[in-house]
């Protein structure tokens, strides 16, 4: 799975904005309207689950919309406006039209006294509030006056919208790549998700597949809960995951393992990791953070990780207005999109074998194999990887373990292993069925 694109950055950064003006949240016109310019590059399908609908432990919230919302001094003038950034309204915020003095205003206004520069997002989802968000700098700037206050919103029974798209696969196990687009206009979190998501979706469509695979676009935790609520008899056939969140920010990637810590996908990124040539980090599974946490929760433990460049919370510009077109970089977008492609290439290509010579390596001079690997001239490492396989080719070990085994790129092991097959040194061991009347 290779792209040879080389304007391929550039062009999820002009998807990014594009996204960026809208205001999305968890519900409403501004999360379709954003679904609505991903359909433009893959066929996602949209669902509507409908408010006051019960996904276990939750309940489907009303659905908000906003027109316009601001706040005028006595003169007159917008201290405060939502035209100029989404983010200057407390998200979710009920409708209000009111005058009121300073004092009755500032228990509404948030701001960040240590980044006085920036105006920080915020959200009141799940308990009804209205409020303003701005620079600790304009908050300090404001007089003693009264103010016109203006939120023209709507919280009413509507629906939850949430994307998907399935690509089918020979075999019915699928791969879930889940991102949440819920944030407005945040970058980095999460109109990069969305970006690279969408092209590693493109790129997929015009491949053969092994795998099934499930992209969904969703709304943070209560989409992931929502579409397992409603998927909880499909769920089983999830094999592998991956939470795509904060990967157009120029910092080293990271990969936070799923619940069970050393499934298939947490030994497959870390391969292409540790093989990258490149500094990363791994963290161990944490119940904090995104979507991971729901299709990691117990009743599911499905193998779900998160690869992200820096951790959502450890970069300042996170939930901030310096989360903008100017701190995501294409080449960053582009490298996060190679390395999904890597792992999702990894997975495709993992198969287990089974020697068909148990007594003793087979001769391989005879064969010509020690002359060439895969119209190459041979190497130690070729000929190393061939024994490899052949050795550890016992039907219970798989080319990733081998690799993992032998400290060697999967990519050598996957070479010398089609060459042993081509030469009928090896047999497949077939533990995946196909679909069914296949």
């Amino acid at each position: 799975m290779e792209s040879s694109r080389r304007d391929i950055g550039p062009e999820m950064h002009k998807l990014v904005g594009r996204l960026f003006p809208t205001c999305r949240s968890i519900t409403g016109n501004g999360f379709r309207h954003s679904l609505a310019l991903l359909q433009e590059h893959i066929p996602i399908s949209v669902q509507e689950v409908p408010t006051g609908t019960e996904v276990f432990d939750w309940t489907i919230p009303k659905e908000w919309n906003i027109n316009d919302a601001y706040v005028k001094n006595s003169s007159g003038e917008k201290v405060i406006d939502f035209s100029q950034s989404n983010l200057h309204v407390l998200n979710y915020s009920v409708p209000i039209r009111k005058t009121m003095s300073l004092e009755e205003l500032k228990p509404h206004l948030f701001s960040l006294p240590e980044q006085p520069n920036v105006i920080p997002y915020r959200t009141s989802y799940y308990k009804e509030n209205w409020g303003f968000c701005l620079s600790h700098n304009t908050l300090s700037s404001l007089k003693d006056e009264i103010y016109e206050v203006v939120i023209d919103s709507s919280l009413a029974p509507g629906s939850l919208t949430y994307g998907e798209y399935y690509l089918e696969g020979e075999i019915e196990d699928d791969v879930l790549i889940s991102t949440h687009c819920c944030h407005p206009s945040l970058c980095n979190d999460n109109l990069s998700g969305m970006a690279v998501s969408t092209f590693l979706a493109k790129e997929l469509t015009g491949m053969k597949r092994r795998y099934s695979y499930r992209f969904l676009f969703i709304p943070g935790a209560i989409g992931s809960i929502t579409w397992l609520a409603r998927n909880e008899d499909n769920v089983h056939r999830i094999k592998h995951g991956l939470v795509v969140a904060c990967v157009g920010d120029p910092g080293q990637m990271t990969y936070k393992k799923s619940r069970q810590g050393n499934a298939e996908i947490d030994v497959a990124v870390q391969h292409v990791l540790r093989h990258s040539g490149e500094q990363y980090r791994v963290k161990e599974f944490s119940p904090y953070g995104y979507d991971e946490r729901q299709y990691c929760s117990p009743g599911f433990n499905l193998a779900v990780g998160s690869l992200t460049r820096t951790p959502h919370g450890e970069f300042p510009e996170y939930h901030t207005s310096n989360d903008n077109l100017d701190f995501i970089k294409p080449h960053a977008l582009e490298h996060s999109l190679s390395t999904y492609r890597q792992v999702i290439s990894l997975l495709e290509h993992n198969r287990t074998y089974i020697s068909q010579n148990q007594k003793c390596e087979p001769q391989l001079g005879k064969r010509g194999l020690y002359a060439s690997l895969g119209g190459r001239t041979s190497s130690p490492l070729a000929e190393l990887s061939m024994l490899w396989v052949l050795n550890l080719s016992d039907g219970d070990h798989s080319l990733l373990d081998i690799a993992e085994r032998a400290g060697i790129p999967f990519q050598h092991i996957h070479d010398a292993s089609q060459l042993l097959f081509d030469h009928e040194l090896l047999q497949e061991r077939r533990p995946l069925s196909p679909r069914s009347g296949e």
